[in-house]
């Protein structure tokens, strides 16, 4: 190896070693903040879960980035909240921040200049504030009425001084506000889905029935038709398979192009469905939700490419391809 090549092999693995360095003192200040859960957090969901109107989230500097993440996260699961920078709230903003809003403020200090006015104005009107210090015995700390401490950790790196292990405690904690939320309000994938309409999220979260092809598209037969008959309906309808149903409408088979392959002969045409069907085909129901849809049509064991979608009779009420999947950006 040359000389040029082993010290890049070198400053690589010190490179390496200083990201594993930072990647375990964050960890261990995730651990630490972990263990200092209380019943403070709780009582900081109970007023953040009887805000009638929203949650402002408030920082300065690295804690003020942080803060919008969170408040990005908070509202995206249910809670109506918002960031507001605190120098802008000083100069008007403050009229922003209404009767029935809660305030959730950042600080590592707890001694941010910059949120004196806007911790006032929570004061004046008695709006619930919570903080997020980690100053014990810092101002915001005592003027919240909840203050939620971070634990003293070093922040990552030789220095020692750039937020790194503070701001990443910070936005743990923010998460674990958010699902805490999110899990006292009940809220579900569905809702989630209305925050999260765009993209492959917002389709993977869509349900069955919106997807789906609808009755006068179903290819379908009762047992006793000739193949001659089931094939023709196969083609008509291009979606490769043929459900079979019995007299009362219930789907008890399919028959699939696998299915013609392994009974090919100078007979087939003659044969029922019935005969050649394969019996018990996967199914799914109208309100699972499309990425169960592709769960189940990619089964490794045995993949297929459309899923007849059925009623609690189990009768067949639509057809779901996996080209709608692709083309949704299900897949």
């Amino acid at each position: 190896m040359s000389a040029a090549a082993q010290t890049e092999a070198t400053q690589a693995g010190l490179d390496i070693d200083v990201a594993r360095g930072v990647l375990a003192t964050e960890a261990a200040g995730l651990s630490a903040l972990s263990a200092s859960l209380d019943q403070r957090f709780a009582r900081a969901i109970d007023l953040l879960a009887g805000c009638t109107g929203r949650i402002v989230v408030s920082g300065m500097g690295k804690s003020g980035h942080i803060a919008r993440k969170i408040a990005a996260t908070i509202a995206s699961t249910g809670s109506p909240s918002m960031f507001v920078h605190p120098g802008e709230a000083s100069h008007g903003d403050l009229g922003m921040i209404l009767s029935g809003d809660a305030v959730l403020a950042l600080s590592n200090s707890g001694e941010t200049v910059e949120l004196a006015d806007l911790v006032a104005h929570t004061r004046r009107y008695s709006l619930p504030l919570i903080a997020i210090t980690g100053g014990a015995g810092s101002a915001l700390a005592a003027a919240s009425d909840v203050a939620l401490i971070l634990p003293s950790a070093p922040e990552a790196g030789p220095i020692g001084l750039a937020p790194t292990t503070s701001t990443t405690m910070q936005l743990a904690l923010g998460d674990a506000i958010a699902v805490a939320l999110l899990t006292r309000r009940g809220f579900g994938a569905a809702d989630f889905r209305l925050f999260h309409p765009g993209g492959k999220l917002g389709a993977q979260l869509r349900r069955v029935r919106e997807m789906m092809h609808g009755a006068a598209e179903l290819p379908l037969a009762t047992g006793d038709t000739v193949m001659q008959a089931a094939l023709l309906a196969m083609t008509e309808k291009r979606f490769g398979c043929l459900g079979v149903v019995d007299d009362s409408g219930r789907l008890v088979g399919i028959v699939t192009d696998g299915d013609l392959r392994r009974h090919m002969g100078p007979e087939l045409l003659a044969r029922t469905a019935t005969s050649i069907m394969t019996p018990a085909p996967r199914t799914i129901e109208p309100d699972q939700l499309a990425a169960e849809a592709l769960g189940v049509m990619n089964d490794p064991s045995r993949p297929i490419t459309a899923l007849f979608v059925v009623d609690a009779q189990h009768r067949p009420i639509g057809i779901l391809h996996i080209h709608d999947l692709l083309r949704a950006g299900v897949a």
